[in-house]
C-alpha cells in the first residue's frame, strides 16, 4: 500500500470514529478520498498539514431546539440545524433543508459536498449547510411562519452577509425564505438583503434563481456531450423527480432540441413518448401540487403512468437524476447501460449510489457528479450576493449567460483535473482534485486555524 493510500485510510477510519451513525457523511467523504491519492502523492504539503482532516471536521456545528405552536394551539418542537465546513474561499454558503430526514448526517453530508460544489464555481463562498426535521407539506401558511419566526430567532445570531448566507433547499422555496428574511430583518433592525439568497424578484432577489440548478445540470450535460463531439439536440431524456430542479432541467432539454420522455415522484412515474407537456407537468406540481398521476390521467392516451417501479427502466439517451441521494442504485445504472443511455448528471444531491457510479463509468458513460453538475444555483445565489452588495439588479438573459458562462468553466476545470491526475473523462475525480487543491491551497495560505 502506497504512503498516500496509507494515509487516506487512515483519514476514512478517523471519520468513521469520529462521526458514529452518519452513514450520508461517510459516504460523501469516502467519495472525496478515492480521488486523491494521485494529488497526495504530488502534493505532500497537503498531509504535512494534515489539510484534509481538517476539511473533514466542521469548522462550527450548531444544534438548537425550534418551538412553534400549530393553528390548534400546541406547542410542537422540532430541531433545528446549521454547520458551518469551511470559509477558506469565503462566508459560508448553502441551503437549508426542511424535511423529516433531516439530521446532522445529513446536514454534514450536504454541507460537506457544498465545500467542494462552491469551490468549482470559482466565486468566493465557502461551505456550509442547514435544516430542521420540520415538514412543511400539509402545513398552512401561518404555521409556515411561526415556524420559521422561531427558527430564524436563533439562526439569526449565526449569519449575516460576510459569515455566513443560507439559502433554499429541499422543503424551502420562496414562501419561507420570506418568512425566514422577515424575522432576520425584524431582530436586527438591518435591512440586509445578502443574508439569505433565493429572495422574492421584487425584493433583492435575482433572475434564474429558481432555473439554475436544472439549467446549469443540463448545461453541464451538454458541455459533456460536446466534449465527445455529441449534443443534447435530438437526444431522448429521462429525468427523475418532478421538483424544482427536475421541471427546469426539462424545461432547459427540451430547449436545446432534446426529447423528455419521463418525469415521476414518490407515487410513481409517467412515460410520455411525444415529449413532457412543460406546461401542464408545471401547472400540476407548482400550481396545484398534485401528483405525476395526475397529469397522465389529464395527458390522457399519450402518456401511461406507471405506480411505483424504477424510471431508470425507461430507454433514454441522457438520464438525470434529479430528485434524492442514493435513488440510483446499481439495478438502476445496468438498467440504463444495457438501454444504450451515454450521459448520467446528478441534478440532486449525491443521487447515485458509489455502486452505481463504478458501474456506469465503467461501462464508459459519461457521469457527471452533482457537485460539479448541479454547481447552478449556488452560483446564482452567489450571483444574487454580488447584486445586493452593489444594489444592482441584473436582467434575465444577462444572468443567464452568466450562469451557462460559470458552468462551461466548471467542465473545463473538472475535465482538466482529470487530465493532469491520470483520470481522463472521469468528472468525479476532476470534480474532486480540481476543488479540492483550490480549498487546500487557501487553507495552506491561512495557517493552522
Amino acid at each position: 500500500m502506497s504512503a498516500p493510500t496509507a494515509q487516506l485510510q487512515a483519514i476514512h477510519e478517523l471519520v468513521l470514529r469520529r462521526n458514529p451513525g452518519e452513514t450520508e457523511f461517510h459516504q460523501a467523504v469516502q467519495e472525496v478520498l478515492d480521488s486523491l491519492g494521485p494529488v497526495m502523492a504530488k502534493h505532500p504539503e497537503y498531509g504535512e498539514a494534515r489539510v484534509i482532516e481538517r476539511i473533514c471536521e466542521p469548522e462550527r456545528q450548531v444544534i438548537f431546539r425550534v418551538p412553534w405552536t400549530d393553528d390548534k394551539g400546541r406547542v410542537e418542537i422540532h430541531r433545528g440545524f446549521r454547520v458551518e465546513f469551511n470559509s477558506a474561499l469565503g462566508p459560508y454558503k448553502g441551503g437549508l433543508r426542511f424535511h423529516p430526514s433531516v439530521y446532522l448526517g445529513i446536514v454534514k453530508f450536504l454541507g460537506f459536498e457544498q465545500i467542494f460544489k462552491n469551490a468549482l464555481t470559482g466565486l468566493p463562498i465557502g461551505g456550509g449547510k442547514g435544516g430542521s426535521d420540520f415538514d412543511p407539506k400539509g402545513r398552512s401558511d401561518g404555521e409556515v411562519m411561526r415556524f420559521c419566526q422561531s427558527f430564524m430567532t436563533e439562526l439569526y445570531r449565526h449569519i449575516g452577509e460576510y459569515t455566513d448566507v443560507p439559502a433554499g433547499d429541499i422543503g424551502v422555496g420562496g414562501r419561507e425564505i420570506g418568512y425566514l428574511f422577515g424575522q432576520y430583518k425584524r431582530i436586527t433592525n438591518r435591512y440586509e438583503s445578502a443574508v439569505l439568497t433565493g429572495k422574492g424578484l421584487g425584493w433583492g432577489g435575482s433572475a434564474v434563481r429558481k432555473e439554475a440548478t436544472g439549467y446549469g445540470t443540463v448545461f453541464f450535460t451538454d458541455e459533456m456531450l460536446r466534449a465527445r463531439g455529441h449534443s443534447l439536440d435530438g437526444r431522448t431524456v429521462v429525468v427523475s423527480g418532478s421538483g424544482n430542479v427536475a421541471i427546469h432541467a426539462v424545461e432547459k432539454a427540451q430547449h436545446l432540441g432534446a426529447t423528455v420522455v419521463a418525469v415521476s415522484d414518490s407515487g410513481g412515474y409517467v412515460v410520455d413518448e411525444t415529449g413532457i407537456d412543460l406546461d401542464l407537468l408545471k401547472d400540476v406540481k407548482e400550481v396545484r401540487r398534485g401528483r405525476m398521476s395526475d397529469y397522465a390521467e389529464e395527458r390522457g392516451d399519450r402518456s401511461r403512468f406507471v405506480a411505483g417501479g424504477s424510471i431508470w427502466d425507461v430507454p433514454c439517451d441522457v438520464a438525470l437524476p434529479c430528485a434524492t441521494q442514493n435513488e440510483l442504485d446499481e439495478q438502476g445504472a445496468k438498467a440504463l447501460v444495457d438501454n444504450g443511455c451515454i450521459a448520467v448528471a446528478e441534478g440532486a444531491n449525491m443521487p447515485a449510489t458509489p455502486d452505481a457510479v463504478r458501474l456506469l463509468t465503467d461501462a464508459g458513460v459519461l457521469f457527471g457528479p452533482g457537485k460539479a453538475a448541479n454547481a447552478g444555483g449556488v452560483a446564482t445565489s452567489a450571483l444574487e450576493m454580488q447584486q445586493n452588495a452593489s444594489r444592482d439588479s441584473w436582467s434575465h438573459d444577462f444572468t443567464e449567460e452568466r450562469l451557462a458562462q460559470i458552468m462551461r468553466g466548471i467542465h473545463e476545470r473538472t475535465a482538466a483535473a482529470a487530465d493532469e491526475y491520470g483520470s481522463p473523462g472521469n468528472y468525479v475525480v476532476g470534480a474532486n482534485t480540481s476543488a479540492f487543491i483550490q480549498v487546500a491551497d487557501a487553507m495552506l495560505a491561512h495557517g493552522v486555524i
